[in-house]
């Protein structure tokens, strides 16, 4: 049987599982890449069996490691479950670390701030395929994403999630631009989020369903200079509501056919999902989006 005192290399095995590479889970935890091999070594000899075997020039878990990370995944979402009891008691006492949208970061995230004061909130703007990951890793109590229509994230197993709510997308141009629907910017260039992103991949399906390929000129990740582009005459984009609600940029925007929205959900750990923090934040951020005004 595991000692349940080796935590270290139950969680050091189970972020491997999650990781892939020694590399990445050093890191994650800012461990050497030594002593994390020290340790999953030394749960090797505890636990009696070979728990990793050689790939390449990397490392894969063995079936009897698949058990055990599995054992150790469960171990760590009962450890959360305990604290979550803990926490009633004593509700802020902990961090609350949540993974942000960038078109939260100056509507939502404010007025969830407003909402908590007696919590430490930590907040990181990241794009949701990163926050999403280390949030089922464990690095973030709570995670915001974005669904764009006909295009779906994974469903993790270990994520529970909760819809926040839904914003229209339409095409921006500049105040003087002469477009006046989709088809008509085939010859515009265009700003977007940056390739990899379910953004970018939305936006190239609904141009060439318009006929075209975008002519994309400029990437960035945060969407208020994407805005600043368009209002300047330089671009043309494809922006959700959530993005305009604290933005006085003069552009004009043009409904999408059948007007597609976009639906911004949070999502949490299973075991995680109780914490008093958590349900306190969901809260908060769905009252700030149903506050906001429509665009």
């Amino acid at each position: 049987m595991v000692a349940l005192w080796n935590g270290r290399g139950l969680l050091l095995l189970h972020e491997l599982r999650m990781r892939g590479t020694i590399a990445a889970v050093a890191a994650a935890l800012n461990y050497s890449a030594s002593t994390i091999s020290h340790q999953l070594r030394q749960l090797e000899r505890e636990v009696g069996v070979d728990l990793l075997a050689p790939e390449g020039r990397g490392l894969r878990l063995t079936s009897a490691g698949e058990a055990v990370a599995r054992h150790a995944q469960r171990m760590l979402a009962a450890q959360e479950s305990l604290h979550g009891d803990l926490a009633t008691l004593a509700p802020s006492a902990a961090p609350l670390r949540i993974a942000a949208l960038q078109t939260s970061a100056r509507t939502l995230i404010p007025r969830m701030l407003d909402a908590l004061p007696g919590y430490r909130v930590e907040v990181v703007v990241t794009p949701p395929e990163h926050g999403l990951f280390e949030t089922e890793a464990g690095a973030f109590d709570l995670a915001m994403a974005e669904q764009y229509p006909g295009h779906t994230r994974p469903h993790r197993a270990g994520l529970d999630r909760e819809l926040l709510g839904r914003d229209q997308i339409r095409l921006a141009v500049g105040a003087a631009s002469g477009v006046r629907a989709l088809a008509e910017a085939r010859d515009a260039a265009w700003v977007t989020e940056p390739e990899g992103t379910a953004a970018r991949a939305w936006t190239v399906q609904q141009c060439r369903a318009a006929g075209f390929e975008p002519d994309v000129r400029y990437e960035a990740t945060d969407l208020s200079a994407h805005l600043r582009l368009i209002a300047a005459g330089h671009a043309v984009g494809l922006i959700p509501g959530l993005a305009l609600a604290a933005e006085e940029a003069e552009l004009r925007l043009i409904d999408l056919p059948g007007a597609p929205r976009r639906e911004v959900f949070t999502a949490t750990r299973l075991s995680a999902r109780a914490l008093p923090g958590v349900r306190a934040a969901r809260a908060a951020l769905t009252d700030a989006f149903a506050a906001l005004p429509e665009t």
